[in-house]
């Protein structure tokens, strides 16, 4: 796992600066350095030695030194890969997954990436036709960006690194404001720094001639095939989280594991054989999974090692751990993941983490609502909808809610596993007119290309394409990196993903349970108590520490210094309700504060 960095233009001496541009993501690769600079190109890397440890240092070329390549992930299959290529004729001088993706590149070109297994975002340059050649994983995993500044082209794994670069022109994408608010993180392609791009998971882009090509070489598609019995689907399953967590257990240095009270990584832990766990919590016993990790882990004989996060390091560390962020992204855990791979990264390199069976097995529990709610669907949508309309009038409380959500249609509801702000309360809260007509301008494209199907694979789809990338992802990669620490997913697997997409959806949710197939296959190696234990997340006690008159009064402090982007009045008023128990307004309140913290950091000069 590393990070790199890289621009295309004319100037003449780039070597000062791709170093200053590599030394401010020197976090995600620690222990080595390196450098190609030509008339058109410069690349800088950054390495945390995982594969290899003597020889794998980046960038990488090719036999006769045509092609150069810098890349961050892990591929899996790099062995098999490597004898191939071997056979067709390609020199190797290195044993890394790095080398294998350059001469499969030279062997295959862009179809390399059909067959590759593992996460990876990698720059591959041809020296002799001056073309670059860029590709992201099937789901996000790594990330990359790339920004075109004029006539230089800026890319690599952060945005912090393109700030410094002389061409680069800082300005902020004010309609991610309006989206942020929403989804409670920057969905889609734009970024919050005008002009700087994400490349989606599963597309590659290449660069020539200041002309940019973006295709897309990966869709994850549902498609439900009845006509294997559960007991065969659940052996296939087993089989194939047998052999995921094998292959990502694949490496030179030791491999540990996160471990939540949650069957996900508890099923990880059992089953991969490492020597540590890493589990945090808070103060508050509602709040803390660490009794659950410690009995757990006496249980499959590994050591768990724990760290309780108080209120004060928490608040201390936040201005820091946003600027590693690079944009705003309002989930609380966040913040407790940081201390998770701080303490993991203090006794392993690599740790295995759970992130994506709740998206590919059905577990969270608003999946289980076209199912346990069907009667009231059954009620036209005309009415349902007027009953929502009576029922917004009313303070929001459970019952309230439950009028209100059930009068949409799905895809005027569900965004993915956050929903902050709707888009009558984005307008209302910002000072400024809005420059987007609301969330689904961006959600609409997706839910057209699951229209005929049920409306649980529709929720595992959009959050596929936006919770998952633009949250649970982006947050393990940059709080991971922060503290150098490579975070592995076995459930995001290819071969594990290209099978399980075809499960029928009753084997995944029904009106008692969520992830079903998956919990039975988790109760052959767990406790039942663990392998039925309902969806919780990573719980952080955001609410109850807003009520408290010190947060409160740090809080509003930054609220009342804010005269450029939201109604004072409007932001005061939820921080007050909250405060009073009139409403739990924490998630809202959360969302401005990190916002309005991240651009002070980024805009107001503090970094």
């Amino acid at each position: 796992m590393c990070g790199f960095v890289g621009y295309i233009n004319k100037e003449k001496d780039k070597k000062d600066n791709i170093k200053k541009m590599a030394d401010l993501i020197a976090h995600r690769g620690p222990d080595s350095e390196g450098y190609y600079t030509d008339e058109n190109i410069a690349l800088g890397f950054r390495r945390l030695s995982i594969i290899d440890l003597n020889n794998g240092s980046q960038p990488i070329y090719n036999e006769d030194k045509s092609k150069v390549i810098i890349f961050n992930g892990e591929i899996y299959n790099f062995e098999p890969l490597r004898k191939d290529l071997i056979k067709k004729g390609h020199t190797f001088t290195t044993k890394t997954d790095t080398e294998v993706i350059l001469h499969g590149y030279e062997e295959y070109g862009e179809k390399i990436l059909d067959k590759l297994r593992g996460m990876f975002a990698f720059v591959i340059y041809d020296k002799n036709t001056k073309e670059l050649f860029a590709a992201r994983d099937f789901y996000g995993i790594k990330p990359l960006y790339y920004a075109k500044m004029g006539n230089t082209f800026i890319f690599g794994s952060e945005i912090k690194s393109f700030l410094i670069h002389p061409h680069f022109k800082k300005e902020l994408n004010y309609k991610m404001l309006e989206y942020y608010l929403t989804f409670q993180y920057s969905p889609g392609n734009e970024t919050f720094f005008k002009n700087v791009y994400k490349l989606m998971p599963g597309h590659y882009l290449k660069y020539k001639n200041g002309k940019l090509e973006i295709k897309k070489y990966y869709e994850i598609k549902f498609k439900q095939d009845k006509s294997k019995t559960y007991d065969e689907w659940k052996q296939g399953i087993k089989e194939r989280l047998a052999d995921s967590i094998k292959a990502h257990k694949i490496s030179d240095v030791e491999v540990g594991s996160f471990l939540s009270s949650g069957v996900d990584s508890s099923y990880i832990a059992a089953c991969s054989d490492v020597d540590k766990t890493f589990t945090v919590g808070f103060n508050n016993e509602k709040y803390s999974e660490i009794n659950y990790a410690k009995d757990l882990s006496e249980k499959i004989n590994t050591q768990n090692i724990s760290k309780i996060i108080t209120k004060e390091e928490y608040f201390k560390n936040l201005p820091n751990i946003i600027y590693y962020m690079d944009e705003p992204v309002a989930d609380p855990s966040a913040i407790a993941l940081y201390f998770v791979t701080q303490i993991a990264s203090e006794n392993v390199k690599v740790s295995l983490s759970g992130e994506g069976a709740d998206e590919i097995f059905g577990g969270y529990n608003i999946y289980q609502e076209p199912l346990t709610d069907a009667w009231y669907y059954k009620i036209p949508y005309p009415i349902r909808f007027a009953i929502g309309k009576v029922a917004s009038i009313f303070p929001h409380k459970r019952g309230i809610n439950f009028l209100i959500r059930r009068g949409l249609k799905l895809e005027d509801r569900f965004i993915g596993n956050a929903f902050i702000f709707n888009n009558k309360e984005v307008k209302k809260i910002l000072r400024n007119k809005r420059k987007t007509k609301g969330f689904q301008d961006l959600t609409k494209p997706y839910y057209d290309k699951v229209a005929g199907k049920d409306d649980i694979t529709k929720m595992q789809y959009i959050d596929f394409n936006f919770w998952l990338v633009g949250d649970i992802l982006t947050k393990a990669d940059k709080m991971s990196m922060a503290n150098s620490l490579e975070v592995r997913v076995p459930f995001l697997d290819r071969p594990l993903i290209d099978y399980a997409t075809s499960l029928p959806t009753e084997y995944k949710v029904d009106k008692n349970t969520t992830k079903k197939i998956f919990r039975d296959i988790a109760s052959e190696v767990l406790e039942d108590k663990v392998s039925t234990k309902k969806k919780l997340g990573f719980p952080v006690p955001i609410r109850v520490w807003l009520k408290e008159d010190e947060t409160y009064e740090s809080v509003r402090k930054v609220f009342m210094k804010d005269d450029k982007f939201f109604n004072q009045k409007a932001i005061l008023k939820l921080l007050d309700d909250h405060k009073k128990g009139k409403a739990d307004n924490s998630r809202k309140i959360w969302t401005i504060y990190v916002f309005l913290i991240w651009y002070e950091i980024f805009f107001g000069g503090n970094k």
